[in-house]
């Protein structure tokens, strides 16, 4: 029960429940429409690389302006970025659905749609990181939202692919696409009900230019935020391009629908979802690099047994233990930072976390996917997981020297071990 209560205290801030729940209903809009655009890719040009350029151009935009928006959101209203980002981003949805429904989608269509969600996705998740002090009258409940958001992303990480089988099979993407657009009602109505207190005028001085530096430099001569950071991106550009394969894996290895798609991705979701409820309920950074360590060992062997396996019946627990890890190696990196990260700083130093996340995929993204078109899906993803398995093995080799540099802070802050 304490390890509950500890999990879920963020909720009893009425400004985090209103965002909780709106974020929610968008995230499983969000997977169903990902999902569908994936399938849709695939059917229309039947290649894996495609798949690969379609990741790499929707996520090359958070690559590129996630440091200019971590930069913004030290300096501008959060609420008001946060509210803009998803007006646009639901826009951007019904265009697919108008597409679609008319019979005029193309290729490109989804490639330029996919970087323009890129771009608003780099900026709500760069305003995000800094909005949720906003959004919680305590300090200390801010490891309990980083854990809940991540668990509500989870969950519609799981309930969307499954949506998503069903209703290609039933009715076809345009509807997965109108899902999506009809989510994004909810998460407006949510951020307009927020009521937070004015932000204070930045202190932050400067050019854009003079601020990116700073954080950068930050960032680098900090011993464990820089390698906390190097870890994330290899998980990235190493393991995530999983989710993009998996249409052409399920068609080529498994001859098989839009359902099992649907059923592997939601059970990699049940995994991600497993881990951020887990560690939802730890209640500061103690023992995370030690949780870190482990899952990215977790995540490359799973990925390399998964991508050997000829069951689907084997494959989906290894597809659980893919998705845990992927979530136990993101989550701790931000817990990590957020209690490193100076607050005059904090946008743009935790923009890197996503610039590393999601921006870096891309060119994981197309690699794998040059990789997948050249020797098969299966054995580029046996070489991405074996290649994420020696990684851990670096990453335990530094764990020491970065708990000694952390020390001073989770000491003074009364935390623990790290």
């Amino acid at each position: 029960m304490k390890s509950a209560s500890v999990a879920f205290r963020a909720l009893r801030h009425r400004n985090y429940s209103l965002f909780f729940a709106g974020q929610g209903l968008s995230m499983v809009g969000y997977w169903v429409q990902q999902v569908a655009a994936g399938w849709l890719m695939y059917e229309l040009t039947q290649s894996a690389f495609s798949l690969g350029l379609l990741a790499f151009f929707s996520n090359l935009p958070v690559l590129l302006l996630s440091p200019l928006a971590g930069w913004w959101s030290d300096h501008a209203d959060r609420r008001r970025l946060m509210l803009a980002s998803q007006v646009l981003e639901g826009l951007q949805a019904v265009v697919l659905v108008v597409l679609t429904v008319t019979g005029l989608i193309q290729p490109w269509h989804l490639i330029v749609l996919g970087a323009i969600l890129g771009a608003l996705v780099a900026l709500e998740l760069a305003v995000r990181q800094t909005f949720l002090l906003d959004l919680i009258d305590v300090r200390e409940d801010l490891p309990s939202a980083i854990s809940l958001t991540a668990t509500m992303a989870q969950t519609g990480r799981l309930i969307g692919p499954a949506i998503a089988g069903v209703l290609l099979v039933a009715v076809g993407p345009a509807w997965c696409f109108a899902v999506n657009a009809l989510s994004y009602v909810a998460v407006v109505g949510s951020i307009l009900a927020i009521r937070t207190r004015p932000q204070p005028p930045s202190t932050v001085r400067g050019s854009f230019v003079a601020g990116l530096r700073e954080g950068f430099s930050y960032a680098w001569h900090s011993y464990p935020i820089r390698n906390v950071l190097i870890a994330l991106g290899l998980v990235s550009v190493l393991i995530t391009p999983y989710q993009n394969l998996m249409p052409a894996f399920v068609a080529q290895v498994y001859g098989s629908d839009p359902k099992m798609l649907g059923l592997l991705l939601a059970l990699a979701g049940g995994g991600a979802l497993a881990g951020s409820l887990w560690l939802a309920a730890r209640p500061n950074a103690a023992g995370l690099l030690d949780v870190l360590n482990a899952a990215m060992a977790t995540a490359g062997l799973a990925l390399l047994c998964f991508a050997l396996s000829e069951r689907w019946w084997l494959s989906a627990p290894l597809v659980v233990l893919v998705g845990f890890g992927v979530l136990a190696t993101t989550l701790p990196v931000q817990l990590i930072m957020q209690t490193l990260v100076d607050d005059d700083k904090r946008g743009r130093v935790m923009s890197l976390s996503t610039m590393l996340f999601m921006g870096v995929g891309p060119i994981g993204n197309l690699f794998a996917g040059s990789l997948a078109q050249a020797i098969g899906p299966r054995l580029a993803l046996a070489l991405n997981g074996a290649a994420c398995a020696l990684a851990a093995v670096w990453l335990f080799t530094v764990r020491r020297r970065m708990r000694v540099a952390m020390r001073p802070t989770v000491e003074r802050m009364g935390i623990g071990s790290p």
